[in-house]
């Protein structure tokens, strides 16, 4: 994860896995195993990325406490405050995307991913948690994302001459 990061330097971070109830983000290590990573330790994570990073998504069960940890530096987080389903952690990624990519700002979008759930009569739709930083703008748009990448862009392209 680090290394892909470092590499593609995004500005929407998804996760799409187990969390447990006791707070932690569940990875795999170097060998394949299940590796339990704190709420402490993803903030640090992402409080080196934040100068890129505008949006992370915790697509797991019991993700909430995580994303508290990590709105301390990233300005909007999506966290799930109890257990979800597979299906209903579909449907919301479809919603929330569909409406980004249409130009939504990620406040609207992500209502867009809780109506999906409950047209799709999936009673899940109050589980995922919107948590936005005291310096969050409220109208982050997927155009807004693209002109601040291709001034990350160009920035590092001045860099390398």
């Amino acid at each position: 994860m680090v290394q892909a990061l470092h590499d593609v330097k995004p500005q929407i971070v998804h996760f799409s896995g187990h969390g447990t109830t006791s707070g932690e983000i569940c990875l795999e290590n170097g060998t394949g195993e299940i590796h339990p990573v704190t709420a402490e330790a993803l903030a640090s994570l992402f409080e080196l990325v934040a100068e890129t990073v505008n949006c992370v998504i915790l697509n797991a069960c019991y993700s909430e406490y995580q994303a508290e940890a990590i709105s301390i530096h990233i300005d909007y987080v999506i966290g799930m405050n109890r257990a979800i389903g597979d299906q209903a952690a579909i449907a919301f990624s479809t919603g929330f995307y569909r409406a980004l990519g249409a130009g939504c700002n990620i406040s609207d979008s992500f209502k867009f991913g809780l109506v999906e759930m409950r047209l799709l009569n999936i009673s899940e739709h109050l589980t995922p948690e919107l948590i936005k930083s005291n310096k969050a703008k409220s109208n982050l748009t997927s155009s807004d994302i693209n002109k601040k990448s291709k001034k990350r862009e160009n920035s590092l392209h001045q860099y390398k001459k």
